[in-house]
């Protein structure tokens, strides 16, 4: 025998996903902040040793790789050690909504064909309410008091490995199945693989010019939401420590206690409570140590970027674009950028290959109306169990977002409308977001949709529904004096509906089904 001989060397000992950048802290720095939570730490070595004893007793339970595990849960560590230990065992977490009704869940639970669930206590009555509508949740695993029937969460993270050898785990291994929003029909859930967690921590590391271990990452969005995981992910590459923001009514001044408390330097939060954060009479008297603030989700105002520049004027402002499909991050606006380009979501990150393209999938010019299509590690792997829908999607080589844009000469992107939500009116097209983008900007409105309503003459004509300030008045007339030199006429509104607001679907998006199916009902102004 020749003890020269090469040895192969363990593919797991390989391995880039987040069970083992964990397992490499636990090493490295063992008793440094994994995460903090309501003042509460724990450390890498716990994070470690919870998830191995988690991926151990669902082992045990029958969890197997490939099976799907249901998270029905709110903010907290314990969450992300039981997305760990379900990839460990090779199995695939599915987070929900927790602001789905009971029927909108047992949709999910039925089309993941998941058996084992795990909730928060709190939301635990929303267990028997959809075993009403589906039978096929048999184990339920709950953080925090466990009912009869019910395994508790802390007794499984207690239990002894008992020999459990985890499985090796290929990187291309689906982690998650993210359920879509479904504003155009039911739920799909997108398949996304560690490799796609991996570049979308390269994005989201490049995005914040995270570059050591001096940053302190602070969680508010949901992590039922892949917002909410990946924009965590880069922090199990870095090591650097993540404060869970417990989910509740939005109180400003109980965020910027947590902020200075935790000495946060890295922050996200959509524009509407940035807004909030920046009126807080108390903001200014605070010691911060803000370095990235971050939004996205919906517009933001020249107003707003400008109060953000004034309220934090040491940090970088950075925006963020993207859709769960792609883990989410596609287009990234750095401060510098953010009014001289105003409205643009910024420019493609260059992890991945994009397009702008017309319906045959030739390439626009720069300055022409086209979707963006995509391509590269952030992909996901399809829907699940949609081979139809995913091969739809993926029509032509390249991923079709439905969001139609715009591009400058030096690459910036402007998003004018999802392309299922364009009004046709005369001929002309008709881009919804373009023309909310304006109305954003009215000192009466708070909020506002546009949607199109069938018209004989035209075919269809574009409604605004607006939400506005306690005491003010606003007219159609007005509007569309105010409007004459913003946007051309044929855009303008030929309606108005006041609502006192708009409705939303689970994901926090303006239910543009649900407004359309309301016109009859609603009074214009």
């Amino acid at each position: 025998m020749n003890d020269s001989a090469p040895t192969a060397i363990p593919a797991s000992a390989r391995r880039n996903h987040w069970m083992n950048q964990v397992a490499t802290h636990a090493e490295m720095k063992p008793d440094a902040a994994a995460f903090r939570f309501l003042g509460e730490t724990t450390t890498w070595r716990e994070t470690r040793d919870r998830t191995d004893a988690f991926a151990a007793a669902l082992a045990r339970r029958g969890v197997a790789a490939g099976d799907r595990v249901l998270l029905l849960t709110l903010n907290r560590p314990e969450v992300v050690i039981s997305v760990f230990g379900i990839n460990r065992t090779g199995a695939i977490a599915v987070p929900i909504n927790i602001r789905l009704t009971p029927p909108e869940i047992a949709y999910i639970v039925d089309d993941a064909d998941a058996d084992v669930l795990i909730v928060e206590g709190p939301l635990a009555p929303l267990v028997g309410a959809v075993a009403q509508i589906t039978d096929r949740i048999k184990r339920v695993i709950v953080i925090g008091q466990a009912g009869e029937g019910q395994d508790s969460w802390t007794d499984l993270v207690e239990e002894d490995l008992d020999g459990f050898e985890a499985p090796d785990i290929p990187e291309d291994t689906t982690a998650l199945i993210m359920y879509t929003s479904g504003t155009t029909g039911r739920p799909k859930g997108a398949m996304l693989d560690h490799i796609n967690l991996y570049a979308q921590s390269i994005t989201c590391i490049r995005a914040n010019n995270v570059v050591d271990e001096s940053d302190i990452s602070f969680l508010t969005a949901p992590l039922f939401h892949i917002a909410g995981l990946g924009s965590i992910a880069p922090n199990f590459i870095l090591g650097i420590p993540t404060v869970i923001h417990p989910l509740g009514a939005f109180n400003a001044t109980e965020l910027l206690d947590a902020w200075e408390r935790e000495k946060a330097t890295i922050v996200f939060n959509v524009p509407q409570q940035w807004q909030v954060i920046c009126a807080d009479p108390t903001v200014g008297e605070r010691d911060l140590h803000l370095r990235i603030i971050s939004w996205g989700a919906a517009p933001a105002s020249d107003t707003l970027l400008h109060a953000m520049a004034d309220t934090f004027p040491h940090a970088t402002n950075v925006a963020v674009f993207g859709q769960t499909e792609l883990s989410p991050i596609t287009c990234v606006l750095r401060g510098e950028d953010s009014l001289r380009k105003l409205g643009s979501v910024g420019r493609p990150i260059p992890t991945i290959q994009y397009r702008v393209v017309d319906e045959d999938m030739n390439d626009v010019a720069p300055g022409e109306v086209g979707e963006i299509v995509y391509r590269g590690p952030t992909l996901m792997k399809g829907y699940w169990r949609k081979p139809v829908e995913t091969a739809a999607a993926f029509e032509g080589g390249w991923f079709h977002s439905g969001d139609l844009v715009r591009q400058d000469d030096e690459g910036f992107v402007w998003v004018v409308d999802r392309k299922k939500d364009m009004i046709i009116s005369g001929g002309e097209n008709i881009y919804c977001a373009e023309v909310e983008n304006v109305l954003f900007a009215h000192p009466k409105i708070l909020e506002a949709a546009i949607y199109g309503r069938a018209d004989e003459r035209w075919g269809e004509v574009p409604v605004a529904a607006v939400a506005v300030a306690p005491g003010e008045e606003l007219t159609i007339d007005g509007l569309q004096a105010w409007l004459s030199d913003k946007l051309a006429r044929f855009k303008q509104p030929k309606a108005l509906v006041v609502v006192p607001a708009l409705p939303r679907n689970a994901g926090g998006k303006v239910d543009k089904v649900a407004l359309r199916a309301a016109d009859r009902e609603l009074t214009p102004a």
